[in-house]
Order: C-alpha cells, then structure tokens, then sequence
C-alpha cells in the first residue's frame, strides 16, 4: 500500500485541481476547508487507509449529522482520487430518506412575509428585495449577481454556473421593483445587488444581514438561511403546478431525486396526514 505525506503543496495544487474543475467558489471553500480539518487531524502522519476509516470514525464521535459526515467524506474522497490513493477511499453512511422536515427548520410562508415587512420597516430596502428575489424565483445564493439591470429589463436572467446554463424568468412585478431599486442606486447595469462601495453583494454578507433581521422579525434563526427560501420557492410551486420535473429545471437539478429532497413535508404536516388515515379506532 502507498504510503503518502499530506503538504500544503499537495492542498494547494489540490485547490488549483478543483478550480480546473470548474467547481463553484462555495464548493472550493467547503471541501479545502474539510480537507485541512483533516490534515490537521492527521497531524503528520501518513495518509493510510486505517487513518482514513479512523477519521470517519471522529467524525461520527463528533455528533457530526450523518449528512455534515458524508459532505466531509466526499471532500477527502475527491482529495484521494486527486492523488492516485484509491484504496484509502472511505464508504459513505447510509443514510434513510427522511419522510419529513423538522419543524424548527421549516421556513413558511407567515416567516417570509414576516421577513419582508419587517425589512421594509427597517428601511432594509436592499435587504428585503433580497428576500423577495430569492423567494420568488429559487436561485441559489451564489446566482444573485446573476440578477442584473439586463436581466430585469428582459424579464429573464441567464444563469450560467456548476457547467450548466439555464434561463430563470422574473416575475413582472419583480422585474418592476428591481428596475426601480437599480435607478434609485443609480446602477445602469450589470448587478443589482451591490455594497456600499460598488461590489457585488457576497454570501456571507448576505447571510449575516439575514440572520440580523430574524430577531427584528420575531422569526427563529435556524429557519432563516438563503437555501431555505429556495426551498419556500420549491414547495409553494409544486403545491401550485405539482410537476416536479419542472420544478427539477427551474432549480436547475440534474436529477429529480434531488428535487424530491426539497418537497419533504414539515412534521406537523406529515402528523395530520397519519392521522387522516383513521387507523387507530
């Protein structure tokens, strides 16, 4: 068996791999950051496929959910495909689809709306338009700077990311209120949602401001995050059509497996519908 040190040099071309790859910044960050938490668990030592096995193991003793295990797991298992060390890959945890969401995860529509009054309240003009984008059209955080003065004046913003283009179209009063949000800026193109100082607006930034406008709203935290008012969007649409290969592109999913993940039931939802079965006399 290959007997392998883990450098620096080696994450950094390792880095400079993914990029070649075409992998999307947020992708990048998370998997460099999984693999460095794992160099330093090493602490010197030889990758081995019994150290490997043991850092699946430290995970799962970390209490660590199953899926935080596998994302980790994916991480050090494209770092051992990178350099030619196959053998030490780690098996995945089965994990059982889950049936319904947890309540204190479940963004619902009062939240949203809740959201959206509260940053007009605030004056949070930037911010609640955010939310509003956001919510009614599903896209990824990372696609944001995809919303441009182009895009709104031609009711469509071309998204191009992960190796796939698709097209998201913008509801007309949407488009109407990014247009005037953009004037009052004074943005003649490119981006709408910018910085004080003129960049786009970031990830993290927008998670923060997200975070800071939940205890204003009277909305938990925990429910308040950009991937949760795409699954809004995800669930309000499918009640609406109920064409989930649909719903599949308009998420931009290569597999309608993944799409079904985002129309999980909250549990009290599920709880009535067992009840509803009349099985108990």
């Amino acid at each position: 068996m290959k007997n392998h040190q883990l450098t620096q040099q080696q994450i950094q071309a390792y880095a400079h791999h993914l990029q070649m790859e075409e992998k999307s910044r947020a992708t990048m960050e998370k998997y460099l950051r999984d693999i460095r938490a794992f160099a330093r668990w090493l602490d010197g030592r030889a990758i081995r496929k019994e150290l490997t096995s043991e850092w699946k193991g430290h995970l799962i003793a970390q209490n660590y959910a199953p899926t935080t295990v596998n994302a980790m797991l994916s991480a050090l298992n494209s770092l051992l495909e990178f350099l030619d060390l196959r053998e030490c890959r780690v098996k995945f945890l089965k994990i059982q689809r889950c049936l319904f969401r947890d309540a204190d995860r479940e963004l619902t529509k009062e939240d949203y709306q809740r959201l959206l009054n509260t940053a007009r309240k605030l004056g949070r003009e930037r911010l609640g338009l955010l939310v509003e984008t956001i919510g009614a059209t599903g896209i990824r955080v990372s696609e944001v700077p995809y919303i441009t003065v182009e895009a709104a004046q031609h009711g469509k913003a071309v998204i191009a990311l992960k190796g796939k283009i698709r097209t998201i179209l913008l509801p007309e009063k949407l488009r109407r209120k990014l247009l005037r949000y953009a004037k009052k800026q004074k943005t003649a193109s490119g981006t709408i949602f910018r910085t004080k100082s003129g960049k786009e607006l970031g990830r993290r930034q927008i998670w923060a401001e997200l975070k800071g406008l939940c205890k204003y709203a009277g909305v938990e935290p925990g429910k308040v995050f950009p991937h949760n008012l795409r699954h809004l969007f995800a669930t309000v649409f499918y009640h609406a059509c109920r064409d989930i290969a649909k719903l599949a592109d308009l998420l931009g999913h290569s597999s309608i497996e993944t799409t079904r993940i985002y129309l999980i039931t909250s549990g009290t939802e599920h709880q009535r519908e067992i009840d509803r079965l009349g099985l108990v006399l």
